[in-house]
């Protein structure tokens, strides 16, 4: 009975989902079909139009979700491939200048293989074997003892711990397993105190919050350091890790003024299997060699951070600590959202439309200021209603060609690292809502927290990130860190 009294309520959502969808296509075939001189672009070729309406296409879809953002960035790559490269459809192919140059096919279907890719799978496989043989709950059970029973400091233990895991491992899975972790702790905490909701808070606050300090931490990094070749693993962590580890404190101190405890100690214990014997030497070891490898200058070791990710996916492989049924468990849905933004930035730059837009905008006579203020706050509002990784995918190939022709002006405000790696930032901390990201959306489903919660957290932390990022990121690029 339940099933029929839901299913008008499906078919309703579904309805709508298809019309947005019909209501894409018929803009993207209009912008598709326009002549090219409505753009205000000198010298538009045929090419870059239809890369222009392939954009339309991805930033509705992803605003609007009317197909899974995974679905969007897969027809970006077949569009792509059928009708602005070397082999696409006979209807779509032409010659002259007006026209313009086709891309080839092989580099628009590589930016699913795309060397950042494999830093991102390399963090996908160490985050599978660390669950597989129980580091994490290992590392989770070491690293809460030191922060002893006092309520607060609880709190401040899981916040640190969570941030921390998050680093490396799926922010998703992360706050899954330690909201996991706190279900014993809830039994011993007053049913109508705010202590439950405080611990709750902490875990997608310090998951989306730490996944800024390492480059694996979550896709909107990687999707920033695509376009930021010269920033290594570890020059990326010099200065986003010591950010994340102080928004972590700030945010303790700003969810026990929001929530204070009732109780002031918690009995805490961390229930878990942890394998003993040869798979979790393995696994630790290739943790600790990775790490090491990553943060070691690429002077020294002679390969790249994207290079070292393959260390733990073959150890990992040969020792049979990883199998193929595990694969499985790798989010390749975010991995075809991150190579959609790829091959959308590879359009724009492959058919010149990036240097003509360049020579058609005076972007040099921007004020950089409000270049960042813009895309700071564009960044933070979408990335709080649709994924993080679509916002990054759709803003940061346009902050791109935006930098590149204000080259000279940026260097006021500390360079392009500033305003690519600020919506990098922005994109994480995000989560006004339990929409923002899977760990809020989570968090949300256990019945602790209220949409108002988050709200108030969120946003405060969020006014906090922008202010202190930013200084950071203008500080470190003043200094000439970043090149």
């Amino acid at each position: 009975m339940a099933k029929e009294q839901n299913l008008p309520l499906s078919n309703k959502f579904e309805k709508k989902k298809g019309l947005e969808f019909l209501a894409i296509v018929l803009v993207t075939i209009v912008i598709w079909n326009l002549p090219t001189s409505a753009f205000g672009i000198d010298g538009l070729t045929i090419v870059q139009q239809r890369i222009i309406a392939i954009f339309a296409f991805a930033t509705l879809s992803w605003l609007t979700e009317a197909i899974p953002s995974w679905a969007t960035s897969l027809a970006i790559m077949m569009t792509m491939c059928l009708t602005v490269s070397n082999n696409s459809l006979i209807p779509f192919k032409g010659e002259g200048e007006a026209f313009g140059e086709l891309l080839k096919s092989k580099e628009i279907m590589a930016s699913f293989a795309d060397p950042v890719i494999m830093l991102f799978l390399g963090g996908f496989t160490l985050a599978i074997a660390a669950t597989k043989s129980g580091l994490d709950v290992l590392l989770a059970k070491s690293l809460i003892k030191p922060f002893g029973k006092k309520s607060e400091n609880v709190l401040l233990g899981f916040l640190l711990i969570t941030g921390l895991f998050s680093m490396f491992v799926s922010n998703t899975a992360t706050a899954a397993m330690m909201l996991t972790f706190l279900t014993p702790v809830f039994a011993a905490l007053p049913a109508n105190g705010k202590g439950r909701i405080a611990l709750t808070m902490s875990i997608p606050v310090a998951a989306n919050l730490g996944g800024m300090g390492t480059p694996i931490g979550t896709p909107p990094n990687a999707i920033a350091l695509k376009v930021l070749p010269d920033i290594s693993f570890g020059q990326w962590m010099a200065f986003m890790f010591p950010l994340a580890i102080i928004l972590l404190l700030i945010s303790w101190r700003i969810i026990l003024k929001f929530f204070p405890f009732s109780q002031k100690t918690i009995e805490l214990e961390i229930t878990g299997h942890v394998h003993r014997g040869w798979r979790m030497w393995v696994v630790s070891c290739t943790f600790i060699l990775t790490i090491l490898l990553w943060v070691i200058p690429k002077d020294i070791t002679g390969i790249d951070s994207n290079t070292v990710a393959m260390v733990p996916m073959g150890i990992f492989a040969i020792t049979g600590v990883i199998t193929a049924r595990d694969l499985k468990d790798i989010d390749w849905s975010v991995i075809w959202m991150v190579a959609g933004g790829f091959a959308l930035g590879l359009g724009m730059n492959g058919s010149g439309l990036a240097d003509r837009a360049i020579e058609s905008i005076p972007f040099n006579q921007w004020s950089p200021i409000i270049i960042i203020a813009i895309s700071g706050l564009i960044c933070y509002f979408l990335s709080n209603f649709i994924s993080n990784t679509a916002t990054a995918a759709l803003l940061v190939p346009i902050l791109a060609v935006v930098c590149k022709g204000m080259e000279g002006s940026l260097g006021a405000v500390g360079g392009m690292p500033t305003v690519i790696i600020g919506v990098a930032m922005l994109a994480s901390a995000a989560m006004c809502l339990p929409i923002s990201t899977p760990p809020n959306a989570i968090a949300y489903s256990t019945g602790l927290v209220e949409q108002k919660h988050m709200l108030k957290v969120g946003l405060t932390m969020g006014i906090i990130t922008m202010l202190l990022g930013y200084s950071l990121l203008f500080f470190i690029g003043k200094t000439g860190f970043l090149g």
